[in-house]
């Protein structure tokens, strides 16, 4: 595993930590015993119900705490209709996670238990489709959602009510304490995704998958993957081969590079499935397209096939928009592609088409959604496409950095939907700072508080409605990352930020509060082997 320069890691014990132990036992904490350390004695304590990344819509705190025991039991709907058998599969899921840490046995079954997944379909109304309500006391928990998306959101809250060591893969020390209380949880806003550009470094199928794993936790429902660009192209496509044989044999600095196979990419959307995440698939063009370019020399306009490229300019590449047979290829693409993708999206990207005339730009974006929609999907593209006529139900996913680009405004205003994705905010490949030893700084340096501090609701300017926002997204692009410890840098904190402020109402955003509960996921992410970026910015233990 790459070790990162020592000065981004703070010391475990210091007055920081002293002031919090005193605050806990001034709260009514109990003394520790002798000989017990300060850790452990917050240990022992059940997690506060307002400690939770994102922050819940409403908590009310009281009442006795549960502690889960060898005698716990885990119960989940029965029959097997999809909803229940979605159900029980999150119960399988929470068992999955309680298992190894505490050494208990967790049955999951139909007929008892103490930690209850319920399904109420009339509770739709109170807090939607992916919403939740999580009770707890002496007797246990009860987790009630109206379909199983927001049972699997509420058994990630009750994750982090549990102490961090659960998150272990080993058997730890007891005990496993819930807080006592009522949450009520729902999204503020329906797409909450997050990016992993697998073109410019290839990931395998396990990376992608733990990166998964690890959204999850802050209850993402969209993964977004930037399949192909100008270092590669990663999806086998079956009347185009030479696409993934030869476009995607290289990488950024000359690597070999790689690409999924169909059902290799099948197993991914699977995965994310199972983790309640819809996969958009993303297709870059005009522009990013030497990996094509590269593969297929009737792809160009001079019929040339240049050499495949593994630097990291953006801009110098695009198909050939006269041509016919651009389209027939595009048109095979999505198709595949289509075929294999049950989510409504299909990314088609857009962006940095700078060898594209301008014209030839908004003729080629106006067949190639079409073409999507006649496969049955929705468009989305960068909010360059707010420049080429957007179809009806096209999504822009905004990149910049301003909030104030009037193309971007004058298409939301008009109906267009907006993911958020401002590169100085959300683009998890920007530094930390300038001794970062990952990343680029295009955008600039991007800490843990910028990253947050901001609100989507209001961050386009011209008087656009918070209706007119879609979501938001964490791009992690891959010019300078090449495995999993250096995706986990760069991505937390930050993607955990990103969450909330997709996840929690307005009235719950804020710095100082966020910053706090942040402190209690350091342990967490330390147990989980996620090598987070410890930000001077947060008083971690």
């Amino acid at each position: 595993m790459r070790r990162h320069p020592p000065d981004r890691r703070l010391p475990r014990l210091g007055v920081a930590l002293l002031v919090a132990v005193a605050a806990a036992l001034g709260a009514g904490a109990s003394p520790a015993a002798p000989g017990t350390t300060a850790r452990e004695a917050r240990a022992a304590e059940p997690v506060a119900l307002d400690s939770v990344i994102p922050a819940p819509a409403e908590v009310a705190p009281g009442g006795s705490p549960y502690e889960i025991t060898a005698g716990s039991a885990i119960r989940v709907p029965p029959g097997r209709s999809d909803a229940a058998v979605s159900a029980r599969a999150a119960g399988e899921y929470l068992a999955g996670v309680l298992r190894p840490s505490t050494g208990f046995e967790l049955p999951v079954g139909s007929e008892s238990g103490d930690v209850e997944l319920r399904l109420r379909p009339g509770l739709r109304k109170a807090v939607g489709p992916e919403g939740y309500e999580l009770t707890s006391g002496a007797d246990g928990v009860l987790i009630t959602a109206a379909a199983p998306a927001g049972l699997f959101h509420g058994v990630q809250t009750l994750r982090q009510l549990l102490p961090p060591a659960v998150e272990a893969d080993t058997p730890q020390d007891g005990p496993w304490p819930v807080a006592g209380g009522r949450i009520s949880d729902e999204p503020r806003f329906a797409y909450r995704s997050a990016m992993l550009d697998v073109a410019r470094h290839f990931f395998t199928v396990e990376q992608v998958k733990r990166y998964v794993d690890q959204l999850a936790l802050y209850k993402y429902n969209t993964l977004h993957l930037h399949l192909t660009d100008d270092q590669g192209w990663r999806l086998a496509i079956d009347s185009w081969p030479r696409l993934a044989e030869y476009g995607g044999s290289t990488q950024v600095g000359g690597g070999e590079g790689g690409f999924y196979t169909k059902d290799q990419y099948r197993e991914i959307v699977a995965y994310a499935a199972s983790r309640h995440m819809t996969v958009v698939p993303e297709v870059d063009m005009p522009g990013h397209t030497n990996a094509a370019l590269a593969s297929y020399a009737e792809l160009n306009c001079d019929g040339v096939a240049p050499p495949l490229y593994t630097g990291t300019q953006v801009g110098f590449s695009t198909l050939c928009v006269p041509k016919e047979v651009t389209y027939d290829f595009v048109d095979d693409v999505v198709r595949e592609l289509a075929e294999l993708t049950p989510g409504p999206y299909i990314h088609i990207g857009g962006d940095e088409a700078h060898s594209t005339p301008h014209d030839e730009y908004v003729a080629f974006m106006e067949r190639a959604q079409a073409i999507v929609a006649k496969y049955g999907k929705t468009v989305v593209g960068w909010h360059q496409i707010a420049g080429a006529d957007p179809a009806d139900g096209a999504v822009a996913q905004y990149w910049g950095t301003s909030g104030d680009e009037q193309e971007v405004i004058d298409a939301a205003k008009a109906g267009t939907p907006v993911v958020l994705s401002p590169a100085n905010r959300t683009y998890l490949d920007m530094k930390y700072h300038e001794g970062t030893p990952l990343g680029l700084s295009w955008a600039g340096y991007v800490e843990v508080r910028q990253s947050y501090d901001w609100d989507p609701g209001t961050y386009l300017g011209g008087g656009v409605p918070e209706s007119a926002i879609l979501g938001v997204e964490a791009p992690l692009w891959s010019e300078t990352l090449t495995n999993s410890d250096e995706i986990e840098f760069m991505a937390f904190p930050r993607a955990a930020g990103a969450a909330e402020l997709g996840w929690s109402p307005a009235a719950k955003l804020g710095w100082d509060g966020y910053r706090d509960r942040l402190v209690g996921q350091g342990p967490r992410w330390e147990r989980m082997g996620v090598d987070f970026y410890r930000s001077a910015q947060v008083p971690w233990e």
